[in-house]
């Protein structure tokens, strides 16, 4: 039984290099695709964010987007 904890936790670091927990990397092509735009550092107001274009650009979108 004592074994238990350490094969469950074994399992979840493990589990963090899958492909599919990691965080999404997006590029700009990605982000016109959704309908939006890559903004420096933050959005303008009454932008929204939707996601990230890079390490240091996030991707931008109107809140009102059909």
């Amino acid at each position: 039984m004592r074994i238990l904890p350490v094969l469950c936790a074994l399992l979840l670091l493990m589990l963090q290099g899958v492909t599919g927990l990691s965080p999404p990397r997006a590029s700009a092509q990605d982000c016109e695709r959704r309908g939006g735009f890559c903004s420096h550092r933050s959005c303008p107001p009454g932008i929204g964010r939707i996601g990230l274009c890079s390490e240091q650009e996030f991707c931008c979108r109107m809140r009102w987007y059909p």
